[in-house]
């Protein structure tokens, strides 16, 4: 293992041991605990050819976890494969977001979320995981994404609590929604050819192409969201890094009454836009907040 490890290393591939040992796993079949309990053993001729496979598809690029067929997100295991993006760390400051609010009415027995572009559905999942009280409705414009995000409803037992609807964006919706979240594409055309193989060759496209200026789908979102929101309602959307003051911009444009800020990561980055189109007398707040500062 420690030579596939520096296969790995030599390609930067991230966290190439964890990378080989999890590969190894996965051609035995066993977990990865107990592949470290016996890594001694000598592995038989057809176990070693398996696992020179999956080291020799990882260090072409193709994404561990497409190989291994799943990825762990807010601590839920999702089945992923190239037909939806791999659910990333910094999604969870969504998440963390969104608890919060659904949380402050969860008296509430008929508070609906919609997840736009739900991929996975590790939004619609997760949140509906922690969120006993929450309805939920998640659309996807691709039906093959619809079908992975539906089985991964279904191996954590929420499929009775969200709807799956194939359309763009808002679409979808019948009715009004206490809150929208959405991670939508928002990689700028000309960055495109600036991703890494892994994303270029394996990644569905439609999952990361923002447009000329990595906006274009959250402002379609934005100006169609009023329709789609009840009074009171929240909108989250994860952002690029360098997007928070012209998505700013456009929250303001759009709810020019409401409560809009951006929210910083763990690494100081702008990622999420917030607004909340709550009627409050309290005095204007900063449009900042700073990961320190989500309690």
């Amino acid at each position: 293992m420690h030579a596939a490890a520096q296969t790995l290393e030599a390609v930067d591939v991230d966290a190439p041991r964890l990378a080989a040992e999890a590969l190894l796993a996965h051609a035995l079949g066993l977990s990865r605990s107990r592949v470290l309990a016996r890594l001694q053993q000598p592995l038989a001729p057809n176990q070693l050819s398996d696992y020179q496979t999956l080291i020799t598809r990882c260090a072409s690029g193709e994404p561990l976890a497409y190989i291994l067929g799943h990825r762990e997100f807010y601590a839920l295991d999702f089945s992923v494969d190239p037909r939806v993006l791999i659910p990333r760390p910094e999604t969870e400051l969504l998440i963390d977001t969104a608890i919060e609010l659904a949380r402050a009415r969860a008296g509430d027995a008929a508070y609906r979320i919609a997840d736009i572009g739900t991929g996975s559905g590790a939004i619609a999942v997760t949140l509906a995981v922690h969120l006993p009280h929450a309805h939920l409705v998640a659309t996807d414009v691709s039906p093959d994404a619809i079908t992975v995000a539906a089985f991964n409803a279904s191996r954590h037992n929420v499929a009775d609590r969200i709807e799956f609807r194939v359309g763009d964006l808002l679409d979808p919706l019948d009715a009004p929604v206490d809150l929208i979240a959405a991670n939508l594409p928002y990689v700028r055309s000309s960055e495109w050819a600036y991703l890494s193989k892994s994303i270029l060759h394996h990644e569905p496209a439609l999952a990361f192409n923002g447009g000329s200026d990595g906006l274009s789908l959250v402002s379609r979102l934005l100006h169609s969201a009023p329709r789609a929101l009840r009074p009171g309602g929240s909108i989250l959307v994860e952002i690029g890094a360098a997007h928070g003051e012209a998505a700013l911009e456009l929250a303001h444009d759009v709810f020019p009454n409401a409560d809009a800020r951006i929210r910083t990561d763990y690494a100081g980055l702008d990622r999420l836009l917030v607004v909340r189109t709550t009627r409050s007398a309290a005095p204007p707040q900063p449009n900042r907040l700073d990961a320190d500062s989500r309690g």
